[in-house]
Order: structure tokens, then C-alpha cells, then sequence
């Protein structure tokens, strides 16, 4: 039984503060040079683990790195920042391309039927995510990742990689275990990082997990054999044309107003200024995230995150309700009368589905996007070393500098 990490223990904004301020000092030269090793599920002390709650922002980004360069340069702190400003990057790209998240549904459909009908091709992804595949490295981190959530960095993308290459698995079905179960699974970060893996993202250009490298940076824990010596980049579509952003929306302050909160943005300080909520509702689609179910440990560690929203915020939003019906919701709207609901912009995932539902119904919902976002995700429109360039900007326009 692996020792679990601390992320899952009652989750909240405060474990999440005290675990930023205990990273600061590591945030450096530590980080740099030591960002790369996956020392073990009880030993991950040279990275962040703050992923899961910038991921749900009940820590934002911007706090992230002020705190950071309140006590670093920019140089000597450019490798984490540049981690940040990562998963910035992704949830940029795939919201001005939402076809690609809509082709990665669509084949699960499709991979969903062929698990069903094809008892060889089943058997092989079961083994592969029960963790019963005889390559030591792997089947240790399949079953790392369910019992605590969490993955390091690395051990993700030699995961995939061998997933992809030596297993000969679907991309698809590899990403999909992992947004069932990591507790920071983004669905920008993770199907985007999978296909950069296959050769897709940066079209051509895969990843491959080789032997020395993971005994080198798992500290001579694993030394796998049996792994592909060649990673040849999957075939698949041209990236779609640039979709327009939207992220100018204001509500107005004098309708009647309910807030809808989902647990891709716990940020409610900027939604909810200025207005009066009448109620409140909260919606979790971890459901609709997977043909297949999620991990109870997810659901639990997001229902803990939006319980201390709740807590924290009592006084302004009144008693949440949970729901993730959309009928019922139109129901809630007409029974307290409301005019306008307003939520933190849902980027593309579940969420930003479900929230489309719901202007079908003829609902006046105001997504609110926030600054941060505002400003970066219109520089994701190539790759990550053109966007790299606008962070020192960012940063300065962020009024992040030290």
C-alpha cells in the first residue's frame, strides 16, 4: 500500500496557503535542479504539489506567483513560473480550438464500443490500468496515481509514453485515466499533454521513456526493460482554425442575481463583487468528464474543496445547493425569480458544456473571466516557446514583479 500524499486530507484554501508558503523557499535553485526527479509517492519535496488547487483555484495563479517573486527574481524562479504559465498556455490553446477537446470525446465513444466487443483489446487496457503490465516502473505509478490522485511530472510523461508506444494503447484511453483520477486533471493540461507525447500537439515531434533516463531521475528506483526503442508520431488531424475569444462579459449589478458555481473555478471574489445573491447552487460534472466513473477520491477531494468555499464565503452567497440537473436549475432560476446567474468563465470541459445547456433554456448567464486569463490565453496561439516570450510582460501587467 503506497503512503498517500497530503493533497486528499481534508482539502482547503488553507492547507493550500500553508503549502505554498512552506514551497517559497524551494521555489529556486532547488526547484530548478531538482524538478525532475521522482524520489517516491512520500518524497515528492522538491516540487509544488500545488497543482490540484491552482487547478481548482482555490490558490489562483496570480497569488501563486507573487508569492513567488515577493521572495525570487524572475531568473532565479523562471523554471517554476514557466510550469505556471504551462498550464496557462494549454488552457489558452485548447479554448480557441474546441474541436480538438470534441474529437477526443467523440473517440472514447468510439474506443468505449471496442472495449465492449473486443475481449483481446479490453483485457490489455485493463491490465494497463490495474497496473499488471510486468513493466515495474509503470504498474508502480497506475497504481500510485489511484491510491493517492497524484503523479510527478515526469513519471507522467514516461507513463505516457509507454502507454503509447510500447503498450501500443490508445492516447485517448490513457488521458482518460488520468482525468479520472488526478486530482489536478485539467482537461487543457492533460489531453493536450498526451498528445504531445503521441506527436500530435507538436505535430511530429513525440516523446519517448528510455531506461536510462528513468533510472537516472527516479534515483535508480526503476531500471525497466522491455521498452520501445522507437516512438514513431501518430497520425491525426490538422490543428482547427483559431475559434474568437470571449471573455468580456459584465453582469449587471441591479438584476436579481444567482451564482452557479462549478468546481473548475473556486475563485469567487472577483464573480461575486459588487452583486447581491439571492442563491446559490453548485454543479459537479466530474460525471460527465468519462464513459467511465471517476475516482471516489476525486469526488471527494473536489465536494471538499466547494464545502469550504461555502464555509468561506457564508456570509455573501447564502446556503449552497448541489445540482448538476440542468431542468432543475432552470427551475431554481424561475423559483427565486432570478434575472441573470453569473459563474466564473468554464473553460472547455465539462463544465463549459453544461453551461451552454443552460443558455438553451433561455437563461441569462453571465460567465465572468478572469484577469489573468484575460491577458495570457489570447498569446496561446502557437507554441509554448512564442508564448514563453509574453510572460515577462505578463507578469509586469499582472503587476507580479517583485
Amino acid at each position: 500500500m503506497l503512503e498517500n500524499v497530503h493533497l486528499n486530507n481534508e482539502p482547503s484554501r488553507a492547507k493550500a496557503l500553508k503549502q505554498l508558503t512552506d514551497f517559497i523557499p524551494k521555489a529556486g535553485l532547488s526547484y530548478r535542479n531538482k524538478r525532475n526527479y521522482d524520489f517516491g509517492p512520500s518524497n515528492h519535496n522538491y516540487v509544488s504539489q500545488l497543482s490540484p488547487f491552482i487547478r481548482r483555484r482555490i490558490i489562483s495563479e496570480v497569488e501563486v506567483l507573487k508569492a513567488i517573486l515577493n521572495k525570487h527574481s524572475l531568473s532565479s524562479a523562471e523554471k517554476f513560473v514557466q510550469e505556471v504559465f504551462w498550464r496557462t498556455y494549454w488552457k489558452g490553446w485548447l479554448e480557441m480550438r474546441p474541436a480538438v477537446w470534441l474529437d477526443y470525446q467523440n473517440d472514447l465513444s468510439r474506443l468505449e464500443n471496442q472495449i465492449l466487443t473486443q475481449a483481446g483489446f479490453r483485457k490489455s487496457w485493463e491490465a494497463a490500468c490495474e497496473g499488471k503490465t510486468g513493466i515495474d516502473c509503470f504498474d508502480f505509478w497506475a497504481c500510485e496515481l489511484q491510491e493517492t490522485g497524484y503523479l510527478h511530472n515526469h513519471s507522467r510523461m514516461w507513463f505516457a509514453s509507454i502507454w503509447i508506444f510500447t503498450l501500443d494503447l490508445p492516447w485517448q484511453l490513457g488521458a482518460d485515466f488520468f482525468l479520472r483520477h488526478l486530482l489536478d486533471g485539467d482537461p487543457a493540461s492533460n489531453t493536450l499533454s498526451w498528445r504531445w507525447v503521441a506527436g500530435l500537439q507538436t505535430q511530429g515531434k513525440t516523446y519517448l521513456a528510455r531506461r536510462d533516463n528513468i533510472l537516472k531521475f527516479t534515483n535508480n528506483r526503476f531500471d525497466p526493460i522491455g521498452l520501445s526503442s522507437s516512438a514513431k508520431a501518430l497520425l491525426g488531424k490538422p490543428h482547427p482554425n483559431l475559434s474568437m475569444l470571449n471573455l468580456n462579459n459584465k453582469p449587471n449589478s441591479n438584476l436579481r442575481t444567482g451564482l452557479l458555481i462549478h468546481n473548475d473555478d473556486l475563485d469567487l471574489s472577483p464573480v461575486i463583487q459588487g452583486l447581491n445573491i439571492v442563491s446559490t447552487i453548485a454543479v459537479s460534472n466530474l460525471d460527465k468528464i468519462s464513459p467511465w466513473s471517476c475516482a471516489n477520491s476525486l469526488q471527494t477531494f473536489t465536494n471538499s474543496l466547494i464545502e469550504d468555499v461555502s464555509i468561506r464565503f457564508k456570509d455573501k452567497i447564502n446556503v449552497i445547493k448541489m445540482n448538476s440537473n440542468v431542468n432543475e436549475i432552470a427551475d431554481w432560476y424561475q423559483d427565486n425569480k432570478l434575472e441573470q446567474i453569473v459563474v466564473s468563465y468554464a473553460a472547455i470541459g465539462p463544465d463549459a458544456t453544461f453551461i451552454k445547456e443552460l443558455t438553451k433554456f433561455g437563461l441569462n448567464v453571465v460567465q465572468i473571466a478572469k484577469e489573468y486569463d484575460q491577458k495570457a490565453w489570447p498569446y496561446a496561439t502557437h507554441g509554448f516557446f512564442r508564448f514563453k516570450e509574453k510572460i515577462p510582460a505578463l507578469i509586469h501587467g499582472l503587476g507580479l514583479n517583485s
